[in-house]
């Protein structure tokens, strides 16, 4: 392997430390920039995901064999110290003294040649003590969880309270265990078994989903853009989570459906095809840029149903009241039930979930008034937390009378769902998800 694949992985980590930026976007940036593809870009993958889910755990081993704390080193030796130790630790196929011999040149590449030393020694004690690094201990749970899985502490005791010791372990081992990548099949354009078996001969892995419906889950895929299947709109990226939203909100032919919060356009994609691409789909968003690809993504899937309207969701438009058979309201959120595959969304400052709560709620009580009489509002996240979920949609059915939850139905081994229910990872191996059906009154008082 190429130490390209590591300088790579040392950009992205620097970006996401420094300047808070997200690791799937800055690590697609930053392979196109230093033109790393194939079994390369794969490594910088793996390194900045595996550092990122470990990141706790591999400070903790750390702490045992140097004379500073990570958090207190210049940048970017924490980073290349953690590097090495993931490779030493997780990485079988890799030897030891490359891990090391490639941390050391990252040093002196990364213009810090005098702490090399330094970093040799560091990693040479992990290498003749990987069999026997030290335990997380068990002082307490929460303390030894938050550790051992590389999660916040207070997002541990939270799920502690909910879930149990038993299933918050569970969850947080599902949120750091790799996964495949779920695709939804365009059926505008093919079915599943066609395009299972073009997958196939393209030498990607692809399974039908164990239990949702036109879903593929997908390994060995490299860039996906450059299949041919890809570029012929033959399947869209998205979690089976996202497509069992859709199959709650039961899209009908010809209905007219608006998606306040509609970016990157999964869920208007995933309506289109259920409708067959009939009726009209309003896709919103707050940003031009994003609504642009959204059209790219109409484009590619050949879904003639979808218009583009730039639209701040907290704010309301008169010209949409009562016009709508479906609302969709895909809230933004803590994203809390997407960590397994944006790992870098537990190190974000809890603050920011106190934050999103009233602007949730403000595009929940919008999108209502939008809603025709005998009409669908569905709100979902992909969160795990209540105040973000039941507690919204409490508040808002105490304050809007005129709606009430609505059973649906979604695949077993999930069943009939009495008007909300979250998904688990650890439970229904998708997404975290949050999913709330109601339907208006249509006789209004």
């Amino acid at each position: 392997m190429s130490g390209n694949a590591r300088e790579t992985a040392l950009r992205v980590l620097d970006a996401v430390r420094r300047t808070d930026a997200w690791a799937d976007a800055s690590l697609k940036a930053q392979l196109a920039l230093d033109g790393l593809s194939g079994p390369d870009a794969a490594l910088a993958t793996r390194l900045v995901y595996g550092v990122l889910q470990n990141r706790m755990l591999l400070d903790f081993w750390l702490g045992a064999y140097s004379s500073q704390k990570p958090d207190h080193l210049q940048v970017p030796l924490a980073d290349i110290l953690r590097l090495g130790v993931y490779q030493i630790v997780f990485l079988d196929k890799i030897p030891d003294s490359a891990a090391v011999n490639e941390s050391v040149e990252l040093t002196k590449k990364f213009k810090r040649a005098r702490a090399s030393g330094f970093v040799n020694a560091v990693l040479r004690q992990i290498v003749r003590n990987k069999d026997k690094l030290p335990k997380v201990p068990k002082t307490s749970e929460a303390g030894y969880l938050s550790i051992q899985y590389s999660h916040p502490k207070w997002l541990v005791e939270r799920l502690l309270n909910t879930l149990g010791a038993e299933e918050t372990e569970a969850l947080l081992q599902a949120d750091n265990a790799p996964i495949p990548m779920t695709v939804q099949v365009n059926t505008l354009k093919t079915t599943t078994a066609a395009l299972q078996e073009a997958l196939t001969a393209a030498g990607i892995t692809a399974e039908k989903h164990a239990w949702v419906p036109d879903c593929l889950e997908l390994s060995g895929t490299g860039n996906l853009s450059e299949l041919d299947a890809f570029q012929k709109g033959a399947f869209l990226v998205q979690d089976a989570a996202a497509k069992l939203v859709t199959m709650a909100a039961a899209p009908q032919t010809g209905m007219k459906i608006l998606d306040t919060c509609a970016a990157p356009g999964g869920k208007s994609f995933s309506a289109a095809i259920a409708m067959g691409d009939t009726g009209e789909i309003v896709a919103c968003d707050l940003h031009p840029n994003k609504l642009k690809r959204i059209a790219e993504g109409a484009s590619r899937l050949g879904v003639t149903s979808i218009q583009m309207v730039t639209a701040d969701g907290t704010k309301n438009r008169a010209e949409w009241h009562d016009a709508f058979d479906l609302v969709l309201v895909d809230a933004p959120c803590s994203g809390l039930g997407i960590i397994r595959k944006k790992p870098d969304v537990r190190y974000k400052e809890p603050s920011t979930l106190r934050q999103l709560l009233p602007i949730q709620a403000a595009i929940l009580e919008q999108a209502a008034s939008y809603v025709k009489p005998g009409g669908v509002l569905l709100y979902s996240t992909c969160t795990i937390l209540p105040e973000e979920n039941e507690a919204q949609t409490d508040a808002f059915l105490t304050k809007y009378g005129e709606f009430t939850r609505e059973r649906f139905e979604l695949p077993q081994p999930v069943g009939a769902v009495d008007g909300q229910m979250t998904l688990w990872p650890q439970r229904n191996g998708t997404d975290g998800f949050y999913i709330c059906r109601m339907r208006r009154a249509k006789e209004l008082s």
